[in-house]
């Protein structure tokens, strides 16, 4: 919780690439729940950098769902795709820092997604591939530094690296505190590796914008899926990064750590974990059955955990009554706190 004068800042921060699902709506609720009940409020950022992969009309329905299940925000939605010279300047400002060894933190990146997972495994069963430092490792001889400059200049598809510190050094190990999941501490090296900060066809990453955003924004609430308690710590760093480059500052804001709180994930009743492309539990489809938006957000407080004694299924509550109970708990998040473990759901009618 944040201090007295200190105001909490939340932002939705949906990607429009499809009708929102249920999963999606519980998130959005926990962070709603989360700055109103400190006497903060929440901004709208649609995160839709990869604009031409984008549904038309996504957006306009992504903020319609919000409106009809009364979650509010201030101020005009903020779209992404239309922020990328803010964007370059944070990538020309990470590429003047420099790693232990004299080079820049980014360099170029030619290696196609087949070729990092034929050398790459998943980590933890979760899917995510580290990138084994390919590229980065040319940057290290006369000879790989040469193939690089031939690569360029024969106008060679590539993508841009951030190079994280090397595994053994203090700056590759990111701790914070996370309001739900407790302490976590990542090592950057050897749990993430170097990220993408910039595709190779110019769409800029998530990694960097929404720091970018966050910051300059001024959210210092961030509620979101437990899939991405990993990503905060490579988000911590990349703040700190940014910070020491001066980009911050030439906005007149500084970097400080927001408050997470990352969610157990929502999955379908086969486990599964609920997808737009796959139309799970698509809140679209819900509204046209007749769903009323009482009925939206009861269920989602059932999903967080938030049920009275003895009460074995979802209640109808409007948001505000959501937030009146969530008020009215000694410890908000002691209910999440109670079940860590993904919630499975079944299709409903």
């Amino acid at each position: 919780m944040f201090s007295k004068s200190t105001i909490a800042i939340g932002r939705f921060a949906p990607t429009p690439s499809g009708r929102m699902h249920i999963g999606n709506m519980v998130a959005m609720l926990a962070a709603w729940l989360s700055a109103k009940s400190q006497g903060g409020h929440m901004l709208l950022r649609l995160e839709d950098l990869d604009i031409a992969r984008m549904p038309k009309d996504a957006s306009a329905r992504v903020i319609d769902d919000l409106k009809w299940a009364g979650l509010d925000w201030v101020g005009e939605p903020t779209y992404q795709h239309k922020r990328t010279a803010i964007y370059q300047e944070a990538l020309d400002a990470l590429e003047s820092l420099q790693d232990a060894d004299g080079n820049s933190l980014i360099y170029p990146c030619f290696c196609s997604r087949s070729d990092i997972r034929a050398i790459a495994a998943p980590q933890e069963g979760d899917g995510f591939i580290r990138y084994p430092g390919t590229c980065r490792n040319l940057c290290k001889t006369a000879e790989g530094l040469a193939q690089i400059e031939r690569r360029l200049q024969n106008n060679q598809q590539h993508s841009l690296r951030l190079a994280v510190p090397s595994a053994d050094s203090l700056q590759a190990n990111v701790s914070f505190e996370d309001a739900i999941f407790g302490a976590q501490s990542f090592n950057i090296n050897r749990d993430l590796g170097d990220m993408v900060i910039r595709r190779a066809d110019g769409v800029f990453s998530y990694q960097l914008a929404v720091v970018v955003d966050d910051v300059l924004s001024g959210v210092n609430d961030i509620v979101r899926g437990r899939d991405l308690l990993r990503s905060a710590a490579l988000q911590i760093w990349i703040g700190e990064l940014l910070e020491k480059s001066g980009f911050f500052a030439a906005y007149g804001v500084h970097y400080v750590r927001p408050q997470f709180a990352h969610l157990p994930l929502i999955d379908n009743a086969q486990g599964e974990r609920l997808a737009k492309s796959k139309h799970s539990l698509d809140v679209g489809a819900l509204r046209e059955s007749g769903w009323s938006a009482e009925r939206m957000i009861g269920y989602c407080m059932y999903l967080l955990g938030y049920k009275k004694p003895g009460q074995n299924q979802p209640v109808d509550m409007s948001a505000d009554d959501a937030l009146a109970l969530f008020k009215s708990l000694d410890t908000p998040w002691g209910s999440v706190r109670a079940n860590l473990a993904d919630k499975s759901v079944p299709f409903l009618d």
